[in-house]
């Protein structure tokens, strides 16, 4: 019998993923922010940094899934193609 090994999903903060990103990458226009760090909380690879009014995005790691431009309450994100 084989023992189950369990390996977490490997974050992007730890692992580059931006060479292999959806085609598409999140611009931040710094226009509307309102510092609710709604993209910070919800990026699944931890990518996003920056304080106050003022959030961009560490592209080594960024997939380009999307999440911060539909979480955004002010669309201060937008989706770009490479």
């Amino acid at each position: 019998m084989f023992a189950k090994i369990l390996v977490p999903a490997a974050k992007g903060i730890n692992n580059k993923t931006g060479s292999w990103r959806s085609g598409k990458k999140p611009n931040f226009l710094h226009k509307n922010c309102t510092g609710c760090r709604m993209c910070y909380l919800v990026c699944p690879e931890g990518c996003i940094f920056g304080s106050k009014k003022k959030y961009d995005v560490n592209l080594d790691y960024c997939k380009g899934c999307g999440i911060c431009v539909e979480i955004c309450p002010v669309k201060d994100i937008v989706m770009i193609e490479e």
